[in-house]
């Protein structure tokens, strides 16, 4: 009954340290995401071909945010969303993996060098302070020191909880002793756990522990130590699910990238240690946690060196490996949410919305290009070519509408900043302003339609008058295209309050034009169709108001 007791206590032990360890790095991931993250991830959107910087990149970020896994997340979601290209993100990946070793190297130097018990309390309540400040980049700081005071209490419980008798473990030591086996099962178990926690680096802290207190031996912490890195695959895998084609290369390059360098490192197992312990000051005699560190980042360090050189070849392999769907273009439009547990990153998030956003701009500017031409145009070949095209585009940007608006729904329910809050409220009223004009370029296109069969014709000078009009609507239109996703300053603002006053004007001179004629005996239905077009067009010179507007901070 004792012994029951004692288990019990035991895994009620881990389970909370864990616990502790697994929400600190949580929190204090989070908190530096919500004060940096927001800047780090958006410069991965500017990546170029050069792999040196994508591989900085990949590193800085990770050894900021403190997370290889929410790296990787990243870059598939904006490989998804057209942001990085297959080839730009293999460097990333590769930093995202060495950087990922810091979480390693913190443990190892500070969880046993001194008691870390207590520093958790004193940077706990300085976190705890700096949240009830009204600045939110102070809080947001707070939050990351509560979750590094978090870390320590987590580390510190952890040593506590395995702390017992080692005697008792002869099962363990028993494991261990199985000669190349034992090295096998040690990787397996280092996959597996891995994969449980969804975090590599809360699991190698583990294996330090474990290490430490003398419950594993160098080659069997090493063996756990390499499967956590094919573990750690996890999340991209997840995440990668119902992206598109070059989405699920990265993940898959990210899987390849980890298993084949853990295999390979398995087949040397035995020299590879032996030059670790060489390049570890003390050599065998030294601290076991400091020589685990050394393995974990030698391992990635080697790895990227070995696969960086290849990446052309890697990205064809992928490539062969998942082929492109043949099948035509879809005209259903689908925007994927993934919401993974403990990896959500929401300035990805975001970015990908404004993506979409943008996407759904260009489409509009199409639209109303063909729109331009049926009315300057104004003949029977409007109808077959553009007409279908048109209604076409406007049914596909109602389903943008639906799901990018869906999307920024649930964005809302991520921990956002008040910045990111406001910023998601605006991108729905934008995605609003949108759909309209999409609506008032197929009215308008209809209505050219509508004329042409109708056989109405629109006399030279009318046409001559519209053609300053389209152009500054078009002009308008091209303006909220370039800004979309950008703040408009006082001075960009004052322009589109310029055009807008404009586009009144011409649309208030027009129809005074139209109903004098209308008084002088014109056609009524070609006069009233006219005035239609013009109002159309109006709308759309007011929907790029409404969005330049939200475009501002105020």
């Amino acid at each position: 009954m004792i012994v029951h007791m004692t288990i019990v206590k035991l895994i009620f032990q881990l389970a909370g340290s864990l616990g502790f360890l697994l929400y600190g790095m949580k929190l204090m991931s989070d908190g530096i995401q919500k004060s940096a993250g927001e800047k780090l991830q958006r410069t991965l959107g500017l990546m170029t071909g050069n792999k040196f910087v994508a591989l900085l990149t990949g590193l800085f970020v990770t050894m900021i945010i403190q997370s290889s896994g929410a790296t990787t997340v990243m870059i598939v979601t904006f490989v998804n969303a057209g942001l990085l290209t297959l080839s730009q993100s293999i460097g990333v990946i590769f930093g995202a993996n060495i950087g990922t070793t810091i979480t390693a190297w913190i443990v190892s130097i500070f969880g046993f060098s001194f008691k870390i018990s207590t520093m958790t309390v004193p940077v706990f309540g300085i976190g705890f302070l700096l949240t009830m400040m009204k600045k939110s980049s102070c809080k947001n700081i707070g939050e990351s020191l509560m979750g590094f005071g978090l870390l320590f209490l987590g580390l510190s419980m952890l040593s506590e909880a395995i702390s017992f008798d080692t005697e008792k473990l002869v099962w363990l030591k028993d494991l261990q002793s199985l000669g190349y086996f034992s090295i096998f099962i040690g990787f397996l178990i280092g996959i597996l756990i891995t994969a449980l926690l969804h975090s590599s680096s809360a699991f190698t802290a583990i294996i330090i522990t474990m290490a430490v207190k003398g419950l594993v031996t160098w080659e069997f912490a090493a063996a756990m130590t390499l499967g956590s890195n094919i573990g750690s695959t996890i999340d991209v895998v997840l995440a990668s699910l119902g992206s598109s084609v070059n989405a699920k290369r990265v993940a898959l390059i990210h899987v390849l990238f980890n298993v084949i360098g853990s295999l390979l490192i398995l087949i040397i197992f035995k020299p590879f240690l032996t030059f670790v312990t060489l390049l570890t000051p003390g050599g065998e005699s030294a601290n076991i946690a400091i020589r685990i560190s050394i393995l974990h980042t030698i391992f990635n360090v080697s790895a990227t060196l070995c696969f960086l050189p290849f990446s052309n070849q890697i990205v064809r392999l992928s490539e062969k490996i998942i082929p492109n769907k043949k099948s035509e273009i879809s005209t259903n439009y689908k925007l994927e949410f993934q919401n993974l547990a403990g990896k959500d990153n929401v300035a990805a998030h975001i970015i990908q919305a404004e993506k979409a956003i943008s996407d759904m701009t260009d489409i509009i500017t199409n639209m109303f290009d063909r729109v331009q031409i049926g009315l300057s145009r104004k003949n029977a070949d409007f109808i077959p070519i553009h007409i279908e095209r048109i209604s076409s585009e406007e049914n596909y940007v109602d389903q943008m509408h639906e799901q990018i608006t869906n999307y920024l729904l649930k964005c809302e329910t991520l921990p956002l900043t008040e910045k990111q809050m406001g910023h998601a409220s605006k991108m729905i009223q934008i995605v609003e302003e949108l759909e309209s004009m999409s609506d008032n370029c197929f009215s308008s296109a209809k209505l050219i339609q509508k004329s042409i069969e109708k056989k109405m014709k629109i006399k030279q000078e009318d046409k001559d008058r519209m053609i300053p009009y389209m152009e500054l609507a078009r002009q308008f239109l091209q303006f909220i295209y370039i800004n979309i996703n950008k703040q408009l300053d006082a001075n960009k603002l004052a322009m589109a309050t310029e055009l807008e006053q404009q586009i009144d004007d011409y649309r208030k001179e027009l129809k005074r034009v139209a109903r004098k004629r209308l008084e002088l005996g014109a056609d009524v239905k070609a006069e009233l169709l006219y005035i239609d077009i013009v109002r159309q067009i109006e709308k759309i010179g007011d929907n790029c108001f409404s969005i330049a507007s939200c475009l501002t901070d105020n």
